[in-house]
């Protein structure tokens, strides 16, 4: 399907925007699941002062998404309506230290702060080293990985408001939660400072071996799949909760659960986004049938079906 182009409208009320803006951008390959409809708009800002100048600008009529490397994402086959906000990692991916703070933005591969805090003998960031998502995602999520959270390291979050004006968050501000965050959803974050502690360059450097090898031998890092599928219920592992329901390797059209580890969906080559949400649900209510428990969704799903 594709939408009313409302580019022309967007560029004469903002003439003095410098990012790029795409009509009907297809969002499948931003995607690691591939699947998915087009953005009726896929901004890219060329900078934080783009980024806020375009949304002051903007009706409020029209809705807004932000997505990063798309690692923890389905994108329904119908789309996204309004505006989808991608931010290019050449205007909001650099990535510094400095003492035992680490300072990156939004758009910087959660893997890269790892390397950077690494190179600096900055420990507590290894954990980073194993989420495949950017700081802007791990910021909303409180991402976390092999016993670490963002929320154990980030000493404050610079966001912009639905109105353009620019908002500073401390750690507390945050008010993280168990994969998630308390701060206005309409918030684009657009970078972060952290703080680590200075370690032996040895010690970080095994921890993030260790990161790699945990990935790499649990789970399907070579196929078209997203993050963790569910968040681990209290007390609950949820790839054992979707094994004891006989979910492992199930499929519903081109989605399979994975073989390597049950709380993973993959795209074995033509799914479509709604045979992976599908396929999410219906572990869900095996889960519910087999446990009394049920799964929540950690990976995001925005769109139209």
């Amino acid at each position: 399907m594709s939408f009313p182009d409302i580019t022309p409208d967007l560029k004469a009320a903002m003439p003095d925007l410098r990012g790029r803006l795409l009509a009907n951008q297809s969002l499948a390959e931003l995607t690691w699941f591939r699947v998915g409809g087009p953005a009726q708009v896929l901004f890219t800002p060329a900078d934080e002062d783009d980024l806020a100048y375009f949304l002051a600008h903007l009706s409020h009529d029209i809705p807004v998404c932000v997505v990063g490397v798309g690692s923890n994402l389905i994108v329904r086959d119908g789309g996204m309506s309004g505006v989808v906000i991608r931010l290019a990692p050449r205007a909001f991916g650099d990535a510094s230290a400095s003492g035992d703070i680490v300072t990156a933005g939004a758009a910087a591969l959660d893997k890269r702060v790892a390397e950077v805090a690494a190179s600096a003998d900055i420990g507590g960031l290894e954990f980073f080293f194993g989420i495949p998502g950017t700081i802007g995602g791990a910021l909303r999520m409180n991402a976390g990985a092999n016993g670490g959270e963002t929320k154990d390291v980030l000493i404050e979050a610079t966001g912009i408001g639905r109105d353009g004006t620019k908002h500073t968050f401390s750690n507390a501000d945050m008010k993280f939660v168990y994969r998630n965050s308390g701060v206005d959803p309409s918030i684009i974050f657009t970078s972060a400072r952290f703080r680590g502690v200075i370690t032996d360059a040895d010690a970080i450097r095994a921890r993030m071996a260790e990161v790699q090898t945990h990935r790499e031998t649990a789970q399907p890092i070579r196929e078209k799949t997203g993050g963790s599928t569910f968040k681990n219920p209290p007390g609950h592992s949820a790839w054992k909760l979707i094994d004891a329901a006989g979910c492992r390797g199930l499929r519903i059209g081109g989605a399979q659960v994975s073989e390597m580890h049950c709380n993973f969906l993959i795209n074995t080559g033509d799914a479509t986004g709604h045979d992976i949400e599908t396929l999410g649900e219906t572990v869900r209510e095996r889960v519910k049938e087999n446990s009394g428990i049920e799964l929540h969704w950690e990976i995001k799903r925005i769109g139209v079906p």
